[in-house]
């Protein structure tokens, strides 16, 4: 019963939070005001204080501008968890629109929507990623395009490195930094989450999203590490396929070490 008492006042929390803050950041939408890159911030520093999310902070993010962050994909929680750290926009697959909760907020916080299947707009998709790098926000790039259970790295795809590519020629510096970011969740209520425990922290596959939001909301207090790696600086003269795997080597060392210990 206090379990359900719990998930009640968290999501009437977050629903009330939500109705507060949305209305000024679909004006700053609207109007293109500097405030729709900063208050989603707010919105998910709350909301992860909410759903007992403790996060630890290795390293620092680069100062480069512009700027795409690379990162593992275990949850919707890793959104959470990145935007209460910096404040980025998402690059999400086109399907992530038509999502209950997740598709609204995904929207009213700008991410970019990527039609993989719609070869004729991958040109206009990657242009507007190139638009947002070069204008200087943050983007943050899930490489391995879907979920994993959390215990492991899935192989980062190239092809989703291809704005940075496109970013280049508009970038002011002629070069975008590119820094890996590892995201591992470790705990749960201060005890190791173990192999076998850590995908209930993870939504892999096709996990029904209703029951594993409301475990999540059960379990409460959750330690995620966010590892900031080294910067790569892309340029013209770059091979994508060989960044994307120093990118990929990186993710995978600073993920395994949370999880196991640095080896």
């Amino acid at each position: 019963m206090i379990a359900w008492i719990r998930i009640g006042l968290v999501l009437v929390s977050i629903v009330l939070l939500t109705l507060m803050l949305l209305p000024v950041q679909l004006l700053s939408n609207r109007f293109g005001w500097r405030l729709s890159w900063y208050l989603p911030r707010w919105w998910h520093r709350i909301a992860r204080r909410l759903l007992g999310l403790r996060i630890h902070v290795h390293g620092s993010i680069e100062e480069h501008r512009p700027l795409l962050i690379a990162a593992n994909h275990s949850s919707w929680k890793d959104i959470i968890v990145l935007a209460a750290v910096a404040d980025v926009v998402f690059i999400a697959k086109s399907e992530v629109k038509t999502w209950p909760v997740f598709g609204w907020l995904a929207r009213w916080q700008r991410s970019v929507f990527v039609e993989r299947e719609r070869r004729r707009e991958t040109g206009a998709q990657v242009n507007e990623v190139a638009k947002r790098l070069a204008d200087g926000e943050i983007v943050v790039l899930f490489a391995e395009g879907t979920t994993s259970d959390g215990n492991r790295i899935l192989g980062f795809k190239s092809s989703l490195f291809g704005a940075a590519a496109s970013a280049v020629t508009a970038s002011p510096t002629g070069n975008v930094a590119i820094q890996p970011v590892a995201i591992a969740y470790t705990h749960a209520h201060g005890l190791p989450l173990g192999r076998y425990f850590r995908p209930l922290a993870a939504w892999p596959g096709d996990t029904t999203l209703t029951p594993h939001l409301l475990g999540v909301l059960k379990e409460g207090a959750m330690d995620v590490q966010v590892c900031f790696g080294q910067t790569i600086i892309y340029d013209r003269d770059s091979n994508r396929k060989q960044v994307t795997r120093q990118v990929e080597d990186q993710v995978r060392r600073m993920q395994q070490a949370q999880l196991y210990g640095a080896r």
